[in-house]
């Protein structure tokens, strides 16, 4: 049993804490930005770099805000941002900076070795020539040197200008900065380019917008480009909120403490220099202080193959209906996409709405998008064993399986659950990033999603979530198949099936020959540092002892 009646609460030192980690910031009204990567020559040119721009990074401090759910401000907060700014860094960056080996020697192994040498962990080797296929300055992370190695990640996040659907003036300002100072030091640090369809110097990204046809202005969306609601739940721990804001957003987000209550996970869990949900610290660099309030990054682009989603639904979606007993073609296909994803696609759940006259009237009944968005993250699986509604091997129930692994015993003989697992509970992630959407100059378009995974253990966490749970079906008795929309496809046989009622007269449905609808253009592996950490990485001042 997992309860925690009497827990201390823990009071985060929220000014050390970089942005976009405790929050994400599409969340807080940034719905732009643009990832800057960077490569070091001179160490000294590179903490130059650091220091100079230190003062612009943006932390976890709790600024006023315009949304109306939002967490209140800290006392003194300083005013609201234009744009942020963050900086993470590969092993080869934090190399290049000079901070000693010694103190990189006690990283995790999977952070060391980099995001591109564990794609047979990770999927992204398939299909065949996959790696190829990363963009361009993505392409030199085996190296074990050179002028392309990916060292330093500088991140914009932008408010947007609602009269053009552009980020505001300030991003371009903060931009040029950042060239300014890497033309002006002589080879010392560098902006690498080669960015998607286009040879670019950064990655672009955006929320999705739409233009109100009375006003003309631009509202940015939360949805991604498959059509479905997006970010809808992530993990709470304990410090990330105020305690009245913890009270609400734990619930359906935290764990489950084996009283059929949530609770919020344990801050060791995201954040590095806390205990995690098994009382022990994640490994990381010596000094601790080095460490402490930073956390681990996985950087993914993820394109999504748009046009063979869709023709994929098309061409399924009458056959489905005619096999689960659905007339009409809208509803057929509106539910098939319910089944890949787990949820609708305004987000609501099909453990609460199996069935589409169920989602109308859950629509119907909830119209308060406050207490409607609450709504979408509070359930489990434990009235849905058989898949009925939600199939053990949708894309949400494989990534947040919730009570669906096997629950612990009740607290006492007799009474209910649900409860979760210790196995569930170690392998959550943060989601973070922006969808991006680009067109280049022959008329190729990309789009897809800039994710941004922060976890105190990649490996045990991000990793065992990407290879054991999207990329294999064995915990939902699904055998080899892979999730049905991000999961990589060894080959053609791969099925996702469609479970029906148990107690029903129609069979399940079995998707065949799923094409690869996601597939990884590039990324690496970063350590987000804290404050005081980035401060001491600037000035060299770095003594593992």
């Amino acid at each position: 049993m997992i309860g925690q009646k009497h827990r201390v609460p823990v009071a985060l030192r929220l000014a050390d804490i970089q942005g976009n980690i405790l929050n994400a910031y599409g969340r807080l009204g940034f719905p732009k930005a643009r990832a800057i990567l960077l490569h070091v020559h001179k160490p000294e040119v590179g903490r130059k770099f650091i220091e100079s721009f230190y003062p612009h990074v943006t932390t976890a401090v709790r600024w006023p805000s315009r949304r109306p759910n939002a967490a209140p401000p800290e006392p003194n907060a300083p005013e609201r941002p234009d744009v942020t700014l963050n900086f993470a860094f590969t092993f080869a960056g934090l190399l290049a900076l000079g901070v000693p080996l010694r103190s990189l020697a006690m990283m995790p192994n999977e952070f060391m070795q980099g995001m591109r040498a564990r794609a047979a962990i990770l999927g992204d080797n398939y299909p065949d020539g996959a790696l190829g296929q990363w963009d361009e300055v993505w392409q030199y992370e085996n190296q074990r040197s050179g002028s392309g190695k990916v060292h330093i990640l500088a991140l914009l996040n932008s408010d947007m200008d609602p009269a053009t659907g552009n980020p505001v003036p300030q991003m371009e300002r903060m931009t040029d900065a950042i060239r300014t100072f890497c033309d002006e030091s002589k080879g010392g640090i560098k902006i690498l380019t080669g960015h998607g369809t286009r040879p670019a110097d950064y990655q672009d990204m955006s929320a999705i917008c739409y233009q109100d046809p009375q006003t003309g202005l631009h509202k940015p969306t939360p949805f991604e480009h498959f059509g479905f609601l997006d970010g809808i739940s992530d993990p709470v721990f304990e410090g990330q909120f105020p305690p009245s804001v913890e009270k609400k957003r734990k619930v359906g987000n935290g764990k489950l403490n084996g009283q059929g209550e949530w609770e919020p996970l344990a801050t060791g869990e995201f954040l590095l220099g806390y205990p995690d949900e098994a009382k022990e610290m994640p490994p990381a660099a010596e000094p601790g202080l080095f460490s402490v309030n930073g956390t681990f990054m996985a950087y993914r682009k993820l394109q999504e193959n748009v046009d063979a989603f869709e023709e994929y639904i098309a061409a399924t979606a009458p056959v489905f209906g005619q096999v689960y007993g659905i007339a009409d073609p809208d509803e057929a296909k509106a539910t098939l996409l319910a089944k890949f994803a787990g949820r609708w696609t305004d987000g609501v759940p099909l453990v609460l709405a199996p069935t589409f006259a169920d989602w109308q009237a859950f629509n119907a009944a909830n119209t308060d998008p406050e207490k409607r968005s609450a709504l979408l993250t509070q359930y489990t699986y434990a009235s849905d064993p058989d898949g009925a509604a939600c199939p053990a091997s949708s894309h949400t129930r494989r990534v947040h399986p919730r009570d669906g692994l096997g629950p612990l015993p009740p607290a006492k003989p007799g009474e209910p659950g649900p409860s979760g697992t210790v196995l569930v509970n170690r392998r959550r992630i943060l989601r973070r990033g922006l969808p991006y959407d680009t067109t280049n100059a022959q008329g190729k378009r990309e789009r897809g999603i800039v994710m941004l995974i922060c976890c105190a253990s990649l490996e045990r966490q991000f990793e065992f979530v990407q290879q054991q749970w999207l990329n294999y079906g064995m915990d939902n008795n699904a055998g080899n198949d892979t999730c049905p929309m991000l999961g990589a496809r060894s080959d053609r046989d791969i099925k996702f099936v469609i479970p029906n009622r148990p107690d029903g007269d129609k069979p399940p449905y079995i998707c065949s020959n799923l094409p690869q609808f996601v597939e990884t253009k590039g990324g690496a592996y970063f350590f987000v540092p804290s404050m005081t950490s980035l401060r001491m990485i600037a000035m060299g001042v770095i003594d593992p002892t």
